[in-house]
């Protein structure tokens, strides 16, 4: 059975699981395809934490689940030294960061601190206690959740950390067909059940399909599409007057690379063996969205980084 079957029947696996989300469900399996870290932002109760268990299940990885509050330290993440009276030293316990997939829920309630230390564990891939680094293991994500609702008692994400994840999806509510099956689903309990034959991916399955998806071809005309959709953002004046009075600043070098690692997953997905511009499109809001600085006035206009992000498309031209 080829890697992109499994895939396929891993996509399958959660879609039965998550009712009514289908770009969670895809941004999951395209976080892991490219070893990304994904942030999801939605309402409570819409099956956040149930969509990384059921990840955890689908493959060989372990899961550990952090609730952040205000009074969360860094040492409640990444483990502290502990000592040993009987032995004289210290011995290191490891925390839930050591995990393969972190649910960082509520991650804005989080103090700086602790978001700091979370930072350096998602792009380095590493922790440091003391005058010790530990390295993570190989298969390692992050997925963070944020409640749009409330701010109270909140410390937003800087942007150096936003620019950490990979890709950024938005829940909505479902709607009330796919509400009534939710409560079929849920009625025997809420545990998440795999078909008796379920075979999960290995971490092996899952590197394998990593080098599959940087084998994707990316023609000349696309990398040009890609490095002009970011211009756009720094020097939007030069491919739309709207844009100038929408963008505050620009995004990173980091967020072109996302699109194009995001792209070609989606493009391995749909078993194409290069990347077509309708993908970059496709890839583009769950890329830039969380990156993008709209401006105040435009803000205060009711402008969206999504409609900024729709507006990019218009205005940059496929060469």
């Amino acid at each position: 059975m080829s890697t992109r079957v499994r895939f396929d029947d891993l996509k399958q696996f959660l879609s039965g699981q998550i009712l009514g989300q289908p770009d969670l469900v895809e941004a999951l399996i395209i976080s892991l395809l490219t070893d990304g870290h994904l942030l999801i932002e939605g309402t409570p109760g819409l099956a956040k934490t149930r969509a990384v268990k059921a990840l955890a299940q689908g493959i060989q990885a372990d899961f550990q689940r952090v609730q952040f509050t205000p009074d969360l330290i860094p040492s409640d993440v990444t483990g502290s030294e502990i000592y040993r009276p009987d032995q004289q030293v210290f011995e290191f316990q490891p925390g839930p960061v050591f995990a393969n997939l972190v649910l960082a829920d509520e991650i804005n309630r989080a103090p700086a601190k602790v978001q700091a230390a979370l930072l350096e564990a998602m792009s380095e891939r590493q922790v440091s206690v003391g005058r010790t680094t530990r390295p993570l293991p190989e298969l390692f994500m992050v997925i963070a959740t944020q409640n749009p609702l409330e701010q109270e008692g909140t410390y937003p994400l800087p942007e150096a950390q936003l620019d950490r994840f990979l890709l950024q999806v938005k829940l909505s509510f479902p709607d009330v067909e796919t509400e009534r099956r939710i409560l079929r689903l849920t009625r025997g309990g809420d545990s998440i059940q795999p078909p008796a034959d379920w075979q999960p991916l290995t971490e092996a399955n899952v590197l394998a399909a990593r080098n599959e998806v940087n084998q994707v071809h990316v023609a000349p005309a696309i990398e040009d599409y890609l490095v002009h959709l970011a211009d756009a953002t720094r020097r939007p004046g030069l491919y739309d007057d709207e844009l100038a009075n929408w963008i505050q600043s620009g995004i990173s070098p980091r967020a072109t690379i996302a699109l194009e690692h995001v792209s070609r997953a989606l493009a391995w997905l749909k078993g194409q063996n290069y990347v077509t511009p309708d993908l970059v499109q496709r890839a583009l809001p769950w890329v830039y969205q969380h990156r993008i600085s709209v401006h105040y006035r435009a803000l205060a206009n009711g402008i969206t980084p999504n409609q900024v992000v729709a507006r990019l498309i218009q205005s940059v031209a496929v060469s």
